[in-house]
């Protein structure tokens, strides 16, 4: 018993319990789910489709990572996403070779450039005039979308470049591009977080900004770069989003992305409030999402009630691996039993691990 309530009391067990549930309802829908297939070189299948479509919302939710565990939040990556899509396409549209890899290569400069410009304005209004978190991106969430749809002219911008392309539909080593992309971004900033003191500093920051000053930590410092971090993450899911559908649309592009970044940030075990975070937890956070959203389109729920579909799971998956509702829970059940010892949510609270 003893075993199982460790094992059920770890951040990770549920949202893996609901991926496993939700793949396995798939399979028995549709049985045919699990299966990959080689074609040409490259692997396709449902599962593969759903790892390559959840690499852009992987690398938004890592940079939303980030800017949660400091006690913020970004509520502009979705715009960003946008803008840095638009500028990048822009530019590619208006070569006459759009083919050639130096055109897209500054392209990506130019969209990458921009993204940081956004970010580092963020890190601004929070970190340096002081503004609340959730103000200051709110701000660019609104006034970015105009400013996508300025840089298209309020067209969507339709390009035909291979080199483009790829990054969201190019294969490598039979396997999308766009799942090394993302997987290169992962290993990147866990390697610079947990491999030196960056990790620990931004977890103090989070846990508590005046202790951290007072230790010496420039906070002010810390929450400036993870906003640009944050923004060089949307400007990559922009890429990536744009070159899946070889266009930019600045009203679409990034749509809401930022709300299940959040979702994915707040289910791999990351709290709101700050503090400790976890990079993997955010990863499998992503994935099940985007199973998620798969399941929705696999059973042809009805685009009326696919969003309050995917509500009721969210809800049951943060419900359920939240630590006071599973004591209450099993305190309740507990009480039913003749002879059971009460359940004590103290206890339960100070058995829960944040992974690395």
């Amino acid at each position: 018993m003893s075993r199982y309530r460790t094992l059920t009391s770890h951040r990770l067990f549920w949202p893996v319990a609901v991926l496993v549930a939700l793949l396995v309802a798939n399979t028995v829908y549709r049985p045919g789910f699990l299966s990959v297939e080689l074609k040409d070189g490259h692997l396709y299948g449902s599962l593969v489709d759903i790892v390559r479509l959840s690499a852009p919302l992987m690398l938004v939710a890592l940079g939303m990572t980030l800017v949660i565990s400091t006690g913020g939040i970004d509520l502009s990556v979705g715009s960003i996403c946008a803008i840095s899509g638009a500028v990048a396409c822009l530019y590619i549209s208006h070569q006459p070779d759009q083919n050639g890899f130096a055109g897209v290569l500054i392209a990506l400069v130019l969209g990458f450039g921009t993204a940081l410009v956004l970010g580092a304005w963020n890190g601004v209004l929070v970190a340096v005039i002081g503004i609340q978190p959730i103000i200051a991106t709110l701000i660019l969430m609104v006034a970015g979308r105009g400013v996508a749809q300025l840089i298209t002219q309020g067209q969507i911008i339709t390009i035909n470049s291979s080199p483009y392309k790829a990054i969201g539909v190019g294969h490598l080593l039979a396997l999308p591009l766009a799942i090394f992309i993302a997987l290169a971004a992962a290993l990147l900033i866990a390697a610079v977080l947990r491999r030196t003191a960056l990790g620990m500093v931004v977890e103090s920051v989070g846990g508590n900004a005046r202790a951290s000053r007072l230790a010496g930590i420039r906070s002010g410092r810390i929450t400036f770069l993870v906003y640009v971090i944050s923004a060089a993450c949307a400007a990559i899911a922009g890429f990536m989003m744009t070159a899946n559908v070889s266009s930019a649309d600045g009203n679409s592009a990034g749509l809401w992305v930022e709300l299940d970044a959040i979702l994915a940030v707040v289910i791999g075990g990351t709290s709101l409030a700050g503090g400790r975070f976890s990079l993997s937890g955010t990863i499998l956070g992503a994935l099940l999402i985007q199973t998620l959203t798969t399941t929705v389109y696999a059973m042809n729920i009805s685009p009326q009630t696919s969003l309050l579909f995917k509500a009721v799971v969210v809800i049951i998956v943060c419900l359920i691996q939240a630590p006071a509702f599973r004591a209450r829970l099993g305190a309740r059940f507990s009480r039913r039993r003749p002879g059971a010892a009460p359940v004590s949510p103290v206890a339960d609270e100070r058995k829960e691990q944040v992974p690395a």
